[in-house]
C-alpha cells in the first residue's frame, strides 16, 4: 500500500463515513496532508469569520474563496454536513465549519491559501 493510500485511509476513517469517502480525500501538500475534494483534489479551507453552520463569505469573498457546494441530493453524514447559504445554494461543512476552495490553487495538493489574511486555514488531516 502506498503512503498516500495509507494516509487517505486513515484520514477517511477519522472522518468516518462512506459519504465522506465519496466527497473528501486526503492529499499531500507543501504543508503536509490536507483534506481536499475527492472530485478535483483541490485543498479545502475554513474561514475564521464564519459561525457554526453559517457562511459569512459572499460576493467578492466567494469569488476568491468559492464555496464547496453540495448537490440537492447530498446528505449530511457524521462530521460532514450540509448548510444552506443565504443565496439558497448548499455548501459542505466539516464539524459545522463551511468548506471553501481558494481561487489561487490550481493543482492537486496546492495549499497556497493557508493563512491568507490570518483568517483562512487549510483543513488538515
Amino acid at each position: 500500500m502506498t503512503r498516500l493510500t495509507l494516509i487517505t485511509a486513515v484520514a477517511l476513517s477519522l472522518i468516518g463515513t462512506i459519504a465522506s469517502a465519496k466527497t473528501l480525500a486526503t492529499v499531500n501538500s507543501d504543508i503536509g496532508p490536507v483534506i481536499a475534494s475527492s472530485k478535483n483534489g483541490l485543498t479545502l479551507y475554513t474561514f475564521r469569520n464564519d459561525k457554526k453552520n453559517t457562511s459569512n463569505c459572499y460576493d467578492n469573498c466567494a469569488a476568491a474563496w468559492p464555496p464547496f457546494t453540495a448537490s440537492a441530493s447530498a446528505k449530511p453524514n457524521g462530521a460532514l454536513g450540509v448548510i444552506k447559504r443565504k443565496d439558497g445554494t448548499r455548501q459542505w461543512a466539516l464539524n459545522g465549519k463551511p468548506l471553501y476552495f481558494w481561487a489561487g490553487d490550481s493543482a492537486r495538493g496546492d495549499a497556497t491559501g493557508d493563512g491568507v489574511g490570518g483568517v483562512w486555514d487549510a483543513v488538515r488531516k
